[in-house]
């Protein structure tokens, strides 16, 4: 998995600043550890057999997902990017497909997929209210959504010398949450099932429409 990142003229990031998926830093593997199996239980739970993976980065997870027993169609959407297509070329399966597109006006019908996913992506995004309300539209069931906890996540960057310059914000996050902040900007969209603290994540299971 690469560790690069590129940033388009809108200043919107692709790729990964940190390779967490593949670091061997015990600490990191650690905390990643505890994330993929929150992520792995709410997947679990939300059980889909159609999803619509948003910001797949370098398709880590959406590859995982598209191996699961019953999926039948998984789609993967990213910006524009030449190291995430040479991922991708790796990262095949028959129910997995990978389109370029951003994540403001997604090309797909109401209720298409059952399940929406954007994991470490709306820090991201420019306007990340509309994307989650495209996100709401192209899903019937379920959205599974993760984000750094702010402010805790530039703290610990702080506390680790890095970024100290742009005072602890990772380079491409435009957007910060607390979990309770997260919480009330998903909950437009529907009910707050799971409410997770994977250190230093929130990670949330909404309900589409309750």
């Amino acid at each position: 998995m690469s560790s690069s990142v590129t940033v388009d003229r809108e200043g919107t990031v692709t790729g990964n600043t940190y390779d967490k998926y593949g670091s061997t830093n015990p600490v990191v593997r650690r905390l990643m550890a505890k994330f993929e199996s929150t992520l792995e239980e709410l997947f679990g739970k939300a059980a889909p057999t159609t999803l619509l993976d948003v910001g797949c980065g370098e398709a880590v997870l959406t590859h995982q997902w598209a191996q699961t027993p019953g999926m039948q169609r998984i789609v993967g959407l990213d910006l524009d990017d030449p190291q995430l297509h040479e991922a991708w070329k790796t990262r095949q399966h028959p129910c997995l497909e990978y389109q370029v597109m951003k994540a403001e006006n997604l090309p797909f019908a109401d209720g298409e997929f059952e399940v929406a996913t954007a994991i470490e992506v709306l820090e991201h995004v420019p306007d990340p209210e509309h994307t989650v309300s495209e996100m709401a539209r192209c899903a019937s069931k379920w959205l599974l959504v993760s984000v750094p906890r702010e402010p805790l996540w530039r703290g610990l960057n702080l506390a680790r010398g890095a970024y100290l310059k742009e005072l602890g914000n990772t380079p491409g996050h435009v957007n910060h949450w607390s979990k309770r902040g997260f919480m009330q900007l998903l909950g437009r969209y529907g009910t707050v099932v799971e409410a997770r603290s994977p250190f230093p994540w929130t990670m949330l299971l909404v309900r589409i429409g309750e």
